[in-house]
């Protein structure tokens, strides 16, 4: 397997990141939400100044490809001038904030969660490494456990719970004091050691260190709650995209009917609306199969793939069961998909097969020829469990 190249930053649009297809540039919506105003206009500058294709990352951000070194400054203007970038990169940097779609006008979380971004602008921000992320899952019931995140507020018996990541306890807090507890959690995680080499992620921490008293206060959690689907939702109707790539036509589309709230899941929320958008482009059933299968951007356009990922993917997607999930990785990161599930890596001599790891694990088979993956999935996914 070979060994890809771990950059430990993550793209912004102030510093875009070198892809195969050109520079890729991340936005990072505000409290998680673009105006229809927005969206149409990342849409037009896409098509303007990139080749016209959008990712939806799994820390519910839009990312612009193929953009060039020398449009690269006109884009920003534009960003700019819809109010979706920051003052600086180091801002944009610790602005890493997913916030979840289900919320009212009314529970607060809009304003928690630009609170929260407005400390993290500060000048005296707490200057967490690069992948290290907020999430703000105030709801009665917890729909982003399984999303990336360092330091989670989420509902609590006092209005919020303040939670580190891979520990299993928190800090009881009234609202008011939801952000600036997660900026003490920030700062312990950098005291004690967080942001060095091999602790660039809370969880890291976790079996080495104690936490502040405070923070293990409380282990009322809400429910985790069930993986969201496609369709309606109380605050409007959920949208997929094939391995979260989006054209721009398409998100200019969508502009039209609503607000826009991101997720972390390949879908799209789009506010106030009463059915599936009829547009190209868009998953709008729950049970399509390509909903069971994962992919990151593969070769060409990502220049540590050994192979392309997305056509195979959408072959095999038939293949995989209900309940099930595929991962194809284009190298050993799994950018697409950190957690376990069968997952094939591609590699310079064919892919191998994890049947339970993520791109990382050891794999079970090495090697293998794309047309035989539909023999070995079937084979997999019908084996008797050990």
């Amino acid at each position: 397997m070979s060994t890809p190249q771990i950059k430990g930053w993550c793209p912004g649009a102030l510093r875009p990141m070198l892809s195969g297809d050109g520079l890729v540039v991340r936005v990072r919506p505000h409290a998680g939400r673009l105006t229809s105003g927005q969206a149409a206009g990342i849409a037009a500058l896409a098509d303007r100044y990139g080749n016209g294709m959008l990712d939806l990352t799994t820390r519910a951000n839009l990312q612009l490809r193929g953009v060039s070194q020398a449009s690269h400054p006109a884009l920003v203007n534009g960003l700019r001038d819809l109010g979706l970038v920051d003052t600086s990169p180091e801002i944009e940097s610790r602005r890493n904030i997913v916030v979840t779609p289900f919320w009212n006008a009314d529970d607060g979380t809009l304003q928690l969660a630009t609170a929260l971004g407005d400390a993290l602008a500060a000048p005296d921000a707490p200057a967490v490494p690069g992948k290290f992320g907020f999430a703000v899952d105030a709801g009665q019931q917890a729909f982003l456990r399984m999303a990336s995140a360092d330091i989670r507020i989420e509902h609590g018996p006092c209005g919020y719970t303040v939670r580190a990541e891979g520990f299993e306890s928190g800090a009881a807090v009234a609202p008011h004091e939801a952000v600036p507890a997660a900026m003490e959690l920030a700062r312990w995680f950098l005291a004690n050691g967080g942001g060095t080499a091999g602790h660039g992620r809370m969880a890291t921490l976790a079996p080495h260190h104690g936490l502040p008293a405070r923070f293990q206060s409380t282990t009322v959690f809400p429910d985790a709650a069930a993986a969201p689907q496609l369709g309606p939702a109380a605050q409007g109707w959920l949208v997929g995209a094939e391995f979260g790539l989006l054209q721009a036509a398409t998100l200019a589309a969508l502009s039209t009917l609503g607000a826009l709230r991101m997720t972390p899941w390949h879908m799209l929320l789009v506010e106030g609306a009463t059915h599936a958008p009829d547009l190209a482009g868009l998953i709008t059933q729950a049970d399509d199969p390509r909903l069971r299968v994962v992919a990151c951007t593969g070769a060409p356009g990502c220049l540590q793939a050994a192979a392309a990922t997305r056509p195979l993917a959408r072959t095999l997607a038939p293949h995989v069961p209900i309940g099930r999930l595929l991962h194809v990785s284009g190298c050993a990161k799994g950018c697409a998909h950190p957690g376990a599930a069968l997952t094939l890596v591609a590699t310079p001599a064919g892919f191998d097969l994890v049947r339970n790891g993520t791109a990382s694990s050891l794999p079970d088979l090495f090697a293998l020829p794309p047309e035989t993956m539909p023999s070995h999935l079937t084979q997999t996914f019908h084996a008797p469990p050990i």
